[in-house]
């Protein structure tokens, strides 16, 4: 029988050659179908699914080879074109494949990130736009006194970040003395992922700062007594949205005045910064292109916890319900109303004791509804949602909250393709696609307007939906998703071996790579071939004195390496995909060939323990990893697999050069054999990345999964050659990924098919 072990991940797509599908067929039926089932679904025995991508080609080689596997030579060359040829037609090919199984568009709920970012637009639009200002840092008012008088203010300026060391002096020549002044820092924050942000303040004086919630301060040291001078405090924040920040700072002399009993008194020095610790980072200050000066709305930020949307295809998909999931609705749906109820004042302009009160709630409630459906609400809906909610109590307050939970849990807030035709479902899906949000104003107003018709409407509003920062986080996500970096967890060394890596490198590596996919993927070329090409390194001084490169003034910059060609060779990713002390060619490759190539790899079938390098006392690395993967079981995925990895031998556990391994030459020669069956050869990293970067299957798996990321659907589902589209669209733009984004897009703002319920 054909070996199943092999066949996966090695199979192939092209035309059927001259071949006879019926003896094929027959062949298959005598020889391979109580293994592998009739349809190559799989056995108990052979439960993988005979399916793949690769050239019939190579397909018909490979049975030559191998079949049937207790008698490899019991089919002549023909005989295995013939039954290649038959599988290729029947089960495997992916249009066999799309013709058994037809890809669909699911029925699908929001998933989490999408409930949040719903819940803070909806109610967002009642407080106005948060926009993102184009300058960086945080407004700076120096005051020439402990309080805040305007005749006292001396400084007005642009403080790109929050760490100062005043000493004994005052900050400016025009204050009257260095012993007492104050300052107010203003503006906004963005944080680049959805998570817990704890805020950390290091003064000797007093200080309180306030993150979103412009009345309750995150952290209150106001009242300064004891010698305490480091403040923290969370707070959850959602990636892509600007928030509010104030710190005042005020220095004094601390504890009783005695100046009186000591008019000259010995010199008060003062300090004060503002850091933050992200979700995957360490402590440090708040870098400027993360603040700016210009004031923002509060948002709201739900706290119920859900259950985690499913993963399991690459994706966040909302297609799970469960008991779990309706709960956290209800629960969120309660913890919004109550959000909103004591903010009436402010949300809905209706004073406690004004008499149009109840028609200003009952207003709030239609508009409340509409926003949340995405679409203007029928006769129908409005007399069900609001109407008869006030019609059932004299108690405005207590008709509101039921009209707000009512909504919530309506299927037509919380599926986004319930009543998907029109316009404002056209919007909905393009603002979705882009920010995992409902659409903002200018967007529905669009659709109201009747300017979502065309893809020339469509695209315009895309293109200017991507300068938004919800679309910058949003790309940001996918591209540590692509790179398999979007869940990390902590990277430890061998403090032996390397004494120098700590948590702090390693949150700076992880910086540095956010760094280059920005400054190459929001550059004006957006060339998705330079991801793999870009010799230069992202350092500050903490990098640049690890890995011994020219270290910068201040901040970062970047270094030309001649070693290091795009991701696959950036540190981060290197020292990620890597043991404590030696490096992994197994985790490498496994990341090119998924990650880079789109290649499905099985699961290895029994538990995976390297060879310990102190057992092999003479092997490198790569012998070792050779050695250990020499089993037939293993050879299908690691032929494919330690290839590729083995390019990346010249690098150790911590991404750091070496021309050594063991004391002996480093090897770094691999290949590759391509789906079409041409097999290529490289000696290092660069021609891999040369090879990545012109290869079509690399263009292709890069936006299939960025379709997937964006549409939370299968491409297939739009189309069966709507994959090859995108590939063909990318490549006439020359690779531009804002474009490809833009492409995406509109496809996923296009009605789909039909749902599957």
């Amino acid at each position: 029988m054909i070996r199943t072990a092999i066949l996966i991940g090695l199979l192939a797509a092209a035309p059927a050659a001259a071949a006879d599908l019926k003896a094929g067929e027959k062949l298959y039926r005598e020889h391979c179908l109580r293994c592998h089932g009739a349809n190559g679904e799989g056995t108990k025995k052979y439960p993988q699914q005979l399916s793949g991508d690769k050239s019939l080609e190579v397909l018909s080689k490979l049975v030559d080879k191998t079949m049937p596997e207790d008698d490899p030579d019991k089919l002549n060359a023909a005989q295995s074109a013939d039954v290649s040829a038959y599988m290729f037609e029947a089960f495997y090919s992916p249009a066999a494949q799309a013709r058994l199984k037809p890809a669909r568009v699911e029925l699908a709920r929001l998933t989490v990130a999408q409930y949040r970012n719903a819940v803070a637009d909806v109610i967002g639009t009642f407080r106005g736009p948060a926009k993102w200002d184009p300058k960086r840092g945080l407004r700076g008012e120096y005051f020439s006194a402990r309080g805040f008088q305007a005749n006292k203010r001396i400084i007005d300026r642009l403080d790109p970040e929050l760490n100062f060391d005043f000493g004994a002096n005052a900050p400016g020549e025009k204050f009257d003395g260095p012993h007492t002044f104050a300052i107010r820092w203003e503006g906004s924050v963005l944080p680049p992922e959805t998570g817990n942000y704890e805020f950390v303040v290091r003064t000797e004086h007093a200080m309180r700062l306030w993150i979103n919630d412009p009345r309750t301060p995150l952290i209150d040291a106001w009242v300064k007594s004891g010698s305490d001078t480091e403040y923290r405090g969370s707070v959850f924040l959602l990636a892509g949205r600007p928030y509010l920040v104030r710190l005042e700072f005020s220095k004094a002399k601390q504890g009783v005045d005695d100046s009186k009993k000591n008019p000259n008194p010995p010199p008060v020095k003062a300090s004060v910064s503002l850091s933050w610790k992200p979700p995957h980072g360490a402590v440090g200050v708040i870098p400027a292109r993360y603040l700016a000066p210009g004031r923002v709305p509060e948002a709201f930020i739900l706290a119920t916890p859900f259950p985690p949307d499913d993963r399991s295809l690459g994706w966040e998909r909302g297609t799970a319900i469960s008991k779990e999931w309706d709960s956290a609705t209800t629960d969120a749906a309660l913890e919004t109303a109550a959000y909103i109820l004591p903010r009436l004042q402010e949300l809905a302009a209706a004073g406690d004791a004004a008499p149009d009160r109840p028609a200003k709630l009952k207003s709030f409630a239609a508009r409340f509804a509409e926003r949340a459906f995405r679409r203007p609400l029928t006769a129908e809906e409005k007399k069900a949602f609001v109407d008869r909610q006030f019609e059932a109590t004299p108690d405005p307050e207590v008709a509101l909250k039921r009209a707000l939970v009512l909504v919530l849990k309506s299927p037509r807030f919380l599926y986004r393709e319930v009543a998907a035709d029109g316009a404002f479902a056209t919007a909905s899906r393009l603002a979705f696609t882009l920010w995992d949000a409902p659409p903002d104003d200018e967007l529905y107003k669009a659709a109201a307007a009747g300017k979502l018709a065309t893809p020339a409407e469509l695209t315009a509003q895309a293109e200017r939906m991507l300068a938004d920062p919800r679309a910058k986080a949003r790309i940001r996500s996918f591209l540590l998703t692509w790179l398999k970096v979007d869940q990390p967890g902590t990277i430890a060394k061998d403090p032996k071996r390397f004494p120098n890596f700590n948590e702090a490198i390693a949150a700076d590596l992880r910086t540095s790579l956010d760094l280059f996919l920005d400054d190459i993927v929001w550059s004006e070329t957006s060339d998705f071939r330079r991801l793999l090409l870009d010799d230069r390194v992202f350092v500050n001084a903490a990098l640049a004195k690890f890995y011994g490169v020219e270290a910068p003034a201040s901040g970062w910059h970047t270094v030309k390496t001649s070693g290091r060609s795009g991701v696959i060779t950036h540190p981060y990713l290197l020292t990620t995909y890597a043991y404590t002390t030696e490096s992994s060619p197994i985790h490498r490759g496994v990341f090119l060939a998924r990650g880079i190539l789109g290649i499905t790899l099985r699961p290895p079938q029994d538990a995976f323990t390297p060879f310990a390098a102190d057992l092999h006392p003479t092997l490198t690395t790569r012998e070792r990893v050779a050695l250990q993967t020499k089993p037939a079981a293993c050879v299908s995925c690691h032929g494919v697999i330690n290839p590729l990895g083995f390019t990346l031998e010249g690098f150790d556990a911590v991404g750091a050069f070496r021309a050594k391994d063991n004391d002996k030459a480093v090897e770094t020669g691999g290949g590759y054999s391509t789906k079409a069956g041409r097999d290529v050869t490289f000696t290092g990293p660069g021609e891999l990345a040369k090879f990545l970067a012109s290869s079509e299957e690399v263009h292709a798996a890069f936006a299939e999964k960025l379709f997937h990321h964006l549409v939370k659907q299968p491409v297939r589902a739009y189309g069966p050659n709507r994959l090859d589209e995108l590939r063909r669209e990318f490549a006439k733009a020359d690779f531009n990924v804002k474009k490809l984004i833009v492409t995406i897009a509109v496809a996923g703002a296009a009605k789909p098919p039909e749902p599957q319920r």
